[in-house]
């Protein structure tokens, strides 16, 4: 069996990219809905940087077609042979057809423990809520918005002055170490033919 091909989808500035990349993970593409500098990344560590353009398909407006976009990257990643998907800050959600191209090998990690605080704003919800401790968690991804099997979640205190940038700065900073650890396991399994949902550590304390 050959080893798994992985995809990493970016919006940013590539920091979980870069400590992917760090962390000797192969990463065989990495693609953007828009330009930005984790392509930059991508391109310099020798990995092929596809750019597939919202702005092809309607742009960030009311006018965005996200199936056609959804269906349109999946192709494009299919004729690659991908194997895993993992989502880095990535910006666009998926319909449907993207998910049905890579059932269950779709990842993705979120600034929050959950299923607490989903969605774009979790670090400030969580501040809001002032709950003493929050985190991120990896996960594998699926239509519904920060929904799907829990693969891994790592604890952050929340301190009584932080805000939501201090706060978010240090989830990042744990992200960068479990994301890439987490991608690497899926990919040992996939490469003796386990699907990603076997792997799961408990929640870390910090």
């Amino acid at each position: 069996m050959r080893n798994p091909r992985l995809c990493v989808l970016v919006s940013g500035s590539g920091t979980i990219l870069e400590a992917m990349i760090e962390a000797q993970l192969e990463v065989a593409l990495v693609a953007a809905d828009r330009p930005c500098p984790a392509l930059e990344i991508a391109e310099r560590a020798g990995v092929e940087a596809l750019l597939f353009d919202r702005a092809d398909f309607g742009g960030f407006s009311s006018d965005f077609d996200r199936d056609t976009y959804s269906a349109a990257l999946a192709g494009a990643l299919l004729v690659r042979d991908i194997d895993l998907v993992a989502m880095a800050g990535f910006g666009t959600i998926f319909t449907g057809s993207f998910h049905e191209a890579f059932p269950g090998r779709v990842l993705n990690t979120h600034p929050s423990l959950l299923p607490a605080f989903k969605g774009w704003h979790a670090v400030s919800q969580a501040i809001a809520a002032g709950v003493s401790e929050s985190g991120c968690t990896v996960h594998i991804a699926t239509e519904a918005l920060d929904d799907g099997p829990i693969l891994a979640r790592r604890c952050v205190e929340v301190f009584k002055d932080d805000d939501e940038k201090s706060l978010h700065e240090r989830i990042k900073a744990e992200e960068r170490t479990l994301y890439p650890l987490v991608v690497g396991r899926v990919m040992a399994c996939l490469a003796i033919g386990l699907e990603p949902v076997t792997v799961a550590e408990p929640l870390e304390e910090n």
